[in-house]
């Protein structure tokens, strides 16, 4: 509710609120967002099941001033933001970066109310900022791009989110290192499963072929489902397949302390969408099953410098915790 105050304190300020949300359906109503609207917000719903047939808008970002922004795994909701393990990156005071990540939103706020994609992007949503030509930021030794989904969503000169990630494995020489809510080398939401291993075959190439130790971080929670744990488990079946080979997978549960926290619906969870290696670092919103990359609205947030290792700080603290089990 904080936020919630916040944002009705900035527009009665004659702060600009422009909210883009997934279409609202009966059992998910968007009382808040219709009420911000009330004080003078502009909102825009996406209708996914028209625009692509399938999949949501599950991009988590804000956009601040042209200079400011927030990307990560954290729904904008209490359960969230209190009751669920998220993590995100917060850029401050950088134009450049937030004017790209401007086209990316404008994408969605174009689509609000629509019923197609365009089978084209005027050249004012084009990037040149991308995986072959990413912003150098030489005062924090960093360099960045943004990449997005699905593909239809990506004008000119965007990666697309699940280029990125392929790019991210292809480049690492010593480790690559995972944490995701799912991981599924097929859809999980359509009537009929498809096979879709572009990233399970990327990891298995990089562990077999080149020698990378993979480390898999997934999460174990209510709504885990059994079918996840079988392909978690036929890619660490391979590690000492050959002397070099190297893939681990454990199970992070974030448990239930107290009654009350125990009957929160869709709570407790390890909801990260990240990955580390030796060379860069990758925050997404999607979770790695295929109807994330290919109908769903997401963004990835690709880079290098110093908080890599940051990064890979939170990685090895959360695989070394009591919180972390092998898959077995």
């Amino acid at each position: 509710e904080d936020i919630f105050k916040q944002l009705k304190t900035a527009i009665s300020n004659g702060v600009s609120l422009k909210i883009a949300q997934n279409l609202p359906r009966p059992g998910m109503p968007d009382y808040d967002t219709r009420d911000l609207a009330k004080l003078g917000a502009q909102v825009k719903s996406l209708d996914f099941s028209k625009l692509m047939g399938a999949g949501v808008l599950h991009t988590k970002l804000w956009l601040v001033d042209g200079k400011h922004f927030y990307v990560g795994s954290a729904n904008f909701d209490w359960r969230s933001l209190t009751q669920v393990k998220e993590l995100g990156v917060l850029v401050k005071d950088c134009p450049c970066l937030a004017k790209d990540m401007a086209k990316i939103w404008r994408v969605y706020w174009d689509l609000g109310g629509q019923e197609s994609v365009p089978a084209s992007w005027p050249s004012t949503y084009s990037t040149n900022i991308n995986s072959e030509s990413p912003l150098e930021i030489p005062s924090v030794d960093t360099s960045v791009y943004l990449a997005s989904s699905p593909p239809p969503f990506c004008p000119e000169g965007r990666d697309k989110d699940i280029d990125a990630i392929l790019r991210v494995i292809s480049e690492a020489q010593e480790f690559v290192h995972i944490a995701v809510m799912d991981y599924f080398p097929s859809t999980i939401y359509g009537k009929e499963t498809m096979f879709w291993p572009r990233i399970d075959d990327a990891l298995r190439e990089a562990a077999i072929t080149r020698g990378v130790r993979v480390r898999l971080l997934a999460s174990h929670w209510a709504h885990t489902r059994p079918s996840m744990l079988r392909y978690l488990r036929s890619l660490s079946d391979l590690s000492g397949s050959s002397p070099r080979v190297d893939i681990q997978v454990k199970l992070f549960t974030v448990p239930s302390f107290t009654p009350a926290q125990e009957k929160i619906p869709f709570a407790r969870v390890n909801h990260n969408k990240y990955m580390v290696t030796d060379q860069e670092g990758f925050i997404g919103t999607s979770n790695w099953s295929a109807d994330y990359f290919i109908s769903t609205g997401g963004i990835g947030f690709v880079f290098t410098g110093p908080v890599r290792q940051k990064l890979q700080d939170v990685f090895s603290r959360d695989w070394e915790s009591d919180y972390a089990a092998p898959l077995q």
